[in-house]
This record gives structure tokens, C-alpha cells and sequence, in this order.
């Protein structure tokens, strides 16, 4: 055997451990289509007419594109309106939480406060309150703030409790932070903001995209309070556009699925343009 020959034969990886990757793959895959089948099952369904629907059934492939039923259900709920209020809450709830995230962690985290164990263990607590023990207080003290049915005070709620959960990841990450970093720039003479804003968030900005596009997320797809806050037709959410009209029961099964797909298509738009920044967060944490 000669050098190259032993060279190759050393780069290549065992057959075991080739053979061993393929069922995992399988799985992957399997589970990637349980996960695309639906949203597909939706959107061919969504371009189909009624008649088509009752004739064919569900799964059969569209003769045609059918558009009547998006262009209704836009009409319908005003969706547009629906949809500058969902982006507007999710949006702004995104971007104040996480700049109220920053500003807790940087003291719990970097700033060492007293007490700390016990301010990330209610950060925690209150992460963990079910939205149903929250309805009554935050109805209660909407309507005394003079706040009920205003986007502002389901921004104000949400920020809150999005920057719960993100006080507490933040705080675990900039705990670690290097201790040096900070002392040279203080040395150098920074200030606290100057450090924070300098140093801190742009070292930590990874996490920092992956909360924003989490936070984006899961404002827009929460339900139960701007169902009870904003009451109104011109103030209510995508979500809330949804479940109302489904509760009334007007529309069909093709309307029902353009509703579906015309809901969710904005959040899948959002997080394929942050993707990167997603995975980019999540490569880092997995380093650290």
C-alpha cells in the first residue's frame, strides 16, 4: 500500500458510521414532511372553489386557481387593517423586549445586583403564570388606566412578559461574560453605557437577534388577550380576525384555508428573512 493509498483510506470515514447517518436522515425527513404536509394540504385547498371542494375532497390537486376565497375573506375582516395592527404589536412588543431585556440582564447579569438569584427567580415565576391568571388584573387595570381596547396597552402586556422570559435567557448568557473585557474598557474610560452599548450588545447580539425574531413570533401568534383587550373591529389582530369570523360560521371550507394560509404566511415571510440571524444565534449559543 502506498502513502497516498493510506492517506485516503484514513480520510475516509468508517462504513458503520456512514450506514448509521442514513435511518437518522430518514427520520428527518419523515418529520420535515409531517411538518410541510399540512401548510400544503392548506394552501391547495385555499385556491379551490367550493364546488371543486365538495366534489373532490381535500386532498385531491386544484383544476384551477381559485381566488375568490382569498379575495373574500380580505374583504370580509378588513385584513389589511388586520394586518398593520399585527405587525404594529409584534413589532414594537419585539423591539421593546428586547431592549428591556438587555437593560435587566446587563444589571443581573454583568452588574452583579443583590439578590440576583432571587430576581431571576421571579423573572421566572412570572414566566411561568399561565395568560388565564393574567386576564382579569390586566383587564381590570386597563380599564382604570383608561387603556382597554388600545394597541398600547397589549403592547404594554406582552413587553412584559416576553421580557420576562428574556431577562432570564440574557442574564445566564452575560454572566459569562468575560470579566477582562469589561475591566480594559473601563480602564480605557468607558462608562456603563458605553460598556453596555459598546461592548456588551454587539458581543451579544446573536442571542439578541434570536429573541427579537422569537419575541416577533410568539406575539403574533397569541390569542387570548387581544381576544379580551381589543374588542373593536379596527384594533383586533390576525388571530383574533380568525377566531371571530370562525365563530360566526361564515365562511366555507375553501375560505376557512385561505384564512388559514393568509394568517400564518406573514410569520413564515418573517422567519425566512431572519433566518440566518436565527441560525447564527443558535451556532453561537451551541459554541459557548
Amino acid at each position: 500500500m502506498t502513502a497516498v493509498q493510506a492517506v485516503r483510506t484514513k480520510s475516509r470515514p468508517p462504513v458503520r458510521s456512514v450506514v448509521g447517518r442514513y435511518p437518522v436522515l430518514v427520520a428527518l425527513i419523515i418529520g420535515a414532511l409531517f411538518m410541510v404536509l399540512p401548510f400544503l394540504i392548506v394552501t391547495v385547498n385555499a385556491v379551490k372553489s367550493p364546488a371543486e371542494y365538495s366534489a373532490n375532497g381535500p386532498l385531491s390537486l386544484p383544476e384551477g386557481v381559485y381566488l375568490d376565497g382569498l379575495k373574500d375573506f380580505w374583504e370580509r375582516v378588513d385584513f389589511g387593517q388586520k394586518l398593520v395592527n399585527s405587525v404594529l404589536i409584534s413589532g414594537s412588543v419585539a423591539l421593546l423586549a428586547v431592549v428591556l431585556s438587555v437593560l435587566n440582564a446587563y444589571a443581573i447579569g454583568v452588574g452583579r445586583i443583590k439578590g440576583r438569584t432571587w430576581v431571576l427567580a421571579f423573572f421566572v415565576l412570572a414566566n411561568m403564570l399561565p395568560q388565564e391568571a393574567l386576564v382579569y388584573p390586566v383587564y381590570y387595570l386597563s380599564k382604570e388606566a383608561g387603556l382597554y381596547d388600545t394597541r398600547l396597552s397589549v403592547i404594554i402586556v406582552f413587553t412584559v412578559i416576553q421580557a420576562a422570559f428574556g431577562t432570564y435567557l440574557l442574564s445566564a448568557v452575560l454572566g459569562q461574560f468575560p470579566r477582562e473585557i469589561i475591566e480594559a474598557a473601563k480602564i480605557d474610560g468607558a462608562n456603563k453605557w458605553q460598556v453596555l452599548w459598546r461592548i456588551v450588545v454587539p458581543v451579544s447580539r446573536p442571542t439578541i437577534g434570536v429573541l427579537l425574531v422569537f419575541f416577533f413570533i410568539w406575539t403574533w401568534n397569541e390569542f387570548l388577550l387581544p381576544l379580551v383587550m381589543l374588542i373593536s373591529n379596527d384594533n383586533q389582530t390576525v388571530s383574533v380576525a380568525l377566531g371571530v369570523l370562525q365563530g360566526q360560521r361564515l365562511m366555507d371550507a375553501t375560505m376557512t384555508n385561505a384564512a388559514a394560509l393568509l394568517g400564518v404566511l406573514p410569520a413564515i415571510v418573517f422567519f425566512l428573512v431572519f433566518q440566518r440571524t436565527l441560525t447564527r444565534g443558535i451556532a453561537v449559543g451551541a459554541v459557548k
